[in-house]
């Protein structure tokens, strides 16, 4: 019996879309809205180095590099904490991406396009019920107006994610289906994956036996930074909220309970922010993680650290 390790891991992420073309050119031409007649065809991976680092990559983001035969570029990233710089981080590697086609004499009509695909193990948009969106520069006022160019597709791979409307996509919600459901409580392949001669070959890349005692240790130090970061983030965003309705209580006395609140609350985030630097420090994480995690800048964390008399 098969022992399946998470596909969303950095190790198995990248050894199936990262080692082997045919499984991402399958996957992307699955999930990304291309016309008949537009698919991926064949592929070449760029180099990690394309576009530079960021704190966000440390441990919640594993990503994927590579273009096609036409030149289109594509940027799949497996995304395990939403934070609002990580939507600064889409939009900036896909710049980097677009504007490093072309070299000092080269002319823009060789730009292609660039599709940066993110699959989210968090809900982003609380708006909609909808889990799958699709980003272009459009006339607001009229939306068949395309700037072609830059393409977003997100993927929230939550309980969004319900297979049974999608009867038109099928071979999308395999590959979804896939990221989400195949881990170490899955012993078996479902019968409808089996039958696929790409996604049965993924899960054999996921089967534990395949790795080296040394990759699953660092198969399990992933989820153990990936725990850490949930954690510090959670308990700064808990602390805040109780202290924040304590303090918000005792000024709702003297000034009403609404903007007593409203002040409690923000004085129960800043020391619930104080914490989760506190808390980072203590864990070794350096200043740029502890900034991403509890949403402080750079300099904030400094003086936070000053104060205690850590730096």
């Amino acid at each position: 019996m098969a022992r399946y390790l998470d596909p969303k891991n950095d190790l198995t992420f990248k050894r199936i879309f990262g080692e082997h073309p045919e499984l991402v050119i399958n996957f992307l031409n699955a999930v990304l809205p291309f016309p008949a007649g537009q698919e991926i065809e064949s592929i070449e991976y760029l180099p990690p180095e394309q576009v530079p680092e960021s704190p966000d990559k440390k441990n919640s983001i594993v990503d994927v590099k590579c273009k096609d035969n036409t030149g289109r570029h594509f940027i799949v990233e497996m995304q395990m904490h939403w934070t609002e710089t990580f939507r600064k981080r889409l939009v900036f590697n896909a710049g980097k991406a677009y504007v490093r086609q072309l070299g000092r004499s080269e002319n823009y009509h060789l730009l292609q396009p660039v599709y940066s695909l993110a699959i989210l193990n968090e809900n982003f948009d609380h708006k909609t019920e909808q889990f799958y969106h699709h980003f272009q520069i459009v006339n607001r006022n009229n939306i068949d107006e395309i700037i072609p160019g830059l393409e977003f597709i997100l993927v929230e791979l939550t309980d969004k994610f319900r297979p049974e409307t999608l009867t038109d996509r099928k071979l999308m919600v395999l590959w979804l289906r896939f990221l989400k459901e195949v881990g170490e409580d899955m012993h078996t392949l479902p019968p409808e994956m089996q039958a696929n001669e790409y996604i049965s070959y993924a899960a054999e890349l996921c089967e534990a036996g395949a790795y080296t005692s040394e990759q699953l240790a660092a198969y399990d130090g992933y989820w153990d930074a990936i725990r850490i970061e949930r954690g510090l983030k959670a308990e700064g965003r808990a602390e805040g909220r109780i202290e924040g309705r304590i303090e918000g209580r005792i000024e709702g006395l003297v000034e009403g309970e609404v903007i007593g609140l409203e002040k409690g609350e923000a004085k129960g985030l800043a020391k619930g922010q104080e914490n989760g630097v506190l808390n980072g420090h203590s864990a070794g994480y350096p200043i740029d993680v502890i900034s991403t995690i509890t949403g402080l800048t750079s300099e904030q964390v400094i003086e936070i650290l000053n104060r205690h008399g850590f730096m």
